[in-house]
């Protein structure tokens, strides 16, 4: 199993969520969220442990799974993982960035694969999925639970999506 980041300052209980990525020994990626618990530790409460900071500093940004790239955000949608920077994977949406609202999101600036990328990071999308010739390109998994949404998972050897809606809504929109 494979967290695609923003891990601990989303919901309600940081500490279950390391308890269950030690008992589960769970993959990750860095969230812009984890960048911002690892380099700025005084900003938070009392269950930011040396271990759980440490554990978020040596987070890569991407990792890959067979034909798949995990990453928080996003890849550079021509270039891959070779033009992937720091920034693109931890907060990049549109391609060429994010000012301008007109431009595509990066996996419709051009990205045709053949790795499939999963990314979190944009709960206002909701679900996305991209195709090329039937095979998915792009999984795009953040649906918005600690808003009230859904939790969603890619079964990647199924190509299904599962999804449990949040029990309550844990931090407001915005």
């Amino acid at each position: 199993m494979f967290l695609c980041g923003d891990l601990f300052t989303k919901g309600p209980d940081p500490l279950g969520v390391w308890a269950l990525i030690r008992q589960h020994d769970l993959a990750c990626v860095k969230g812009n969220h984890d960048d911002h618990v690892a380099t700025k530790p005084t900003k938070f409460g009392h269950w930011l442990t040396p271990e759980i900071q440490s554990f978020l500093s040596r987070l890569p940004l991407t990792r890959r799974v067979g034909r798949c790239i995990l990453v928080h955000a996003g890849i550079h949608p021509i270039k891959g993982l070779a033009g992937t920077t720091r920034r693109i994977a931890l907060y990049q949406r549109r391609f060429p960035d994010d000012k301008d609202p007109a431009n595509p999101f990066w996996y419709d600036a051009g990205w045709q694969g053949p790795e499939c990328v999963v990314f979190g990071h944009d709960a206002m999308r909701g679900l996305v999925r991209r195709e090329k010739g039937g095979v998915p390109i792009a999984i795009g998994l953040d649906t918005g639970c600690v808003y009230g949404g859904k939790l969603s998972g890619w079964l990647m050897e199924e190509d299904r999506v599962l999804q449990v809606p949040a029990r309550r809504v844990y931090k407001p929109v915005g």
